[in-house]
């Protein structure tokens, strides 16, 4: 080990037996593939200078570490790559600073680096880690990969703590299978952060991902993903998971991200977008998919509908809604209040009616703004008419709220000019209203007030003056109505007055509008 360090070669101590060359086989490996752990760290920290023409690195594989590896508050400038490997005790890297570490398809009892710090990459891929990772306030220069990772909790629930992060490049975690919390507070990516195809598994507990004030300057990825086959023994990356937004290969396994638990992102910051394509979440009915406060240029809510817990939008803000209808759930499971998007993206069939029961879905109850939102962004998409149904659907529900008076008023709106967002059906009935006027005053010869003070007696020009308020047509106050005629004077006044004010209120939103 000591002269393919210096020689920057590898240590290989497999048997080039399948089975017993397993890492995480329950068969025991013997002291002929023993390497002390003390040894390991002193090779890294204090190790001999290489030889001429080479570059010193550590490359272990097939190797059994026995002890506890503590590189804590070291500095460690060869290359470390460590395939097949297991560790017996934990690996302790807290403030330490490396070069670049790769551990590949490694067993690993637990991973401490709060605050590490490396030049290059920190890989994990596909190595089982029994008691969790603790990246805290850790600043990897390049990329962090877990790919095909299975990381269990630690004694406080979490399978990943890696609060306050920081990662110069991409996270990629796809494929992962985390038993317990993975905790991203005020974690910083800045490229992309995948997860795709990984299941988040924390029934139990509050949530699977905690990850309020998260920063991912491009896309965070939560979405299925390929896996071609004859790729899962590679020891480069992306070991073994192959992406495909398209299409799949013929064999290419698709597999969702699955989320078993509550998932928190509030208050974070997206450059590009936050994509659930294909996800699926399986909440309990206290946990909840919060985006509160969210900003992003476009959310791809684009996965399994939830049957439990809950969708939470609210201040969130997001400039592309790319959706489908059967991805929201029903009614108590979703929550937008004060939620702002400007364009709606649907996938599918989304019709207006679909889309009002989303509104409804989110607002148990009456509340105006998400209303008022959709119908603007419709009405800037030039769909007009759908705008005017929403708000009118707006009217509807607030009709609810009031009482027994004013429902009753809001109905007869409704039936005649549907709360003046259809001026036709007022014009309808203003004609209607005349017509049947002009036809009853036409058979009645009424007394003029005043003998010498009257103009002559017209039947539809009398009738339209008591339809119409305001304008004066030299017809009424002249003449004197006895019995029924009254009441049939009395009517057209008031429906009049309806019929105007419905109408002056749907004007005066056209004129808004304009």
């Amino acid at each position: 080990m000591w002269e393919a360090f210096r020689n920057g070669g590898s240590y290989d101590l497999r048997t080039r037996n399948r089975v017993r060359d397993d890492p995480f086989s329950g068969r025991v490996w013997g002291p002929e593939r023993h390497v002390k752990a003390r040894a390991v760290a002193l090779l890294l920290l204090n190790g001999p200078p290489a030889l001429p023409g080479r570059v010193a690195a550590l490359k272990l594989n097939g190797v059994q570490i026995i002890g506890t590896l503590n590189l804590s508050g070291g500095t460690v400038t060869p290359y470390v790559e460590l395939n097949n490997c297991r560790f017996e005790g934990e690996v302790l890297l807290p403030e330490c600073r490396v070069t670049t570490v790769r551990m590949v398809n490694c067993s690993i009892p637990r991973v401490e680096a709060a605050r590490l710090q490396t030049e290059g990459d920190l890989h994990l891929p596909r190595c089982r880690i029994a008691r969790g990772i603790r990246l805290t306030d850790a600043h990897i220069g390049t990329d962090l990969l877990l790919n095909e990772a299975v990381i269990r909790a630690d004694r406080k629930g979490r399978s990943i703590a890696a609060d306050g992060l920081s990662v110069a490049q991409d996270l990629q975690a796809e494929l992962i299978e985390s038993y317990g919390e993975v905790s991203l507070r005020a974690a910083t990516v800045g490229v992309t952060l995948s997860l795709r195809g990984s299941r988040l598994v924390n029934p139990e507990g509050r949530r699977a991902l905690n990850a309020p004030q998260l920063t991912v300057e491009r896309t965070l990825y939560m979405t299925a993903a390929a896996v071609s086959p004859g790729t899962t023994e590679t020891t480069t990356p992306p070991y073994g998971t192959n992406y495909n937004a398209g299409t799949p290969a013929r064999g290419t396994r698709v597999q969702p991200f699955v989320c078993e638990g509550g998932l928190r992102l509030d208050d974070g910051r997206f450059g590009d977008a936050v994509d659930f394509q294909s996800a699926r979440f399986v909440m309990r009915d206290y946990q909840e998919l919060s985006l509160r406060r969210v900003q992003t240029p476009e959310l791809r809510f684009l996965g399994e509908r939830p049957e439990r817990g809950r969708v939470v939008l609210s201040g969130a803000r997001v400039v592309n809604l790319v959706d489908m209808s059967t991805s929201w759930p029903g009614p108590g499971g979703l929550a937008m209040g004060g939620f702002s998007y400007d364009n709606l993206i649907p996938r599918g069939l989304f019709p207006l009616a679909r889309r009002l029961e989303w509104v409804t879905a989110a607002t148990p109850e009456y509340a105006p703004e998400p209303y008022e939102r959709l119908a603007t962004v419709l009405r800037n998409s030039g769909e007009d008419a759908d705008a005017r149904e929403v708000l009118l659907a707006k009217q509807r529900r607030r009709r609810e709220t009031l009482p027994p008076a004013g429902k009753l008023w809001g109905v007869l709106q409704d039936v005649t000019v549907a709360y003046g967002y259809r001026p036709g059906r007022a014009a309808l009935w203003m004609a209607v209203l005349w017509a049947m006027g002009a036809l009853a005053f036409s058979h009645y010869d009424p007394q003029p007030i005043k003998a010498d003070e009257h103009p002559d007696w017209n039947a539809s020009l009398y009738a339209l003056d008591l339809l119409v308020p305001v304008i004066n047509l030299g017809q009424d106050g002249y003449w004197k109505l006895h019995g029924g005629w009254q009441w049939v004077s009395a009517v057209l006044i008031v429906l009049g007055w309806i019929l105007a004010t419905t109408v002056a209120a749907g004007a005066s939103r056209l004129l808004r509008r304009g």
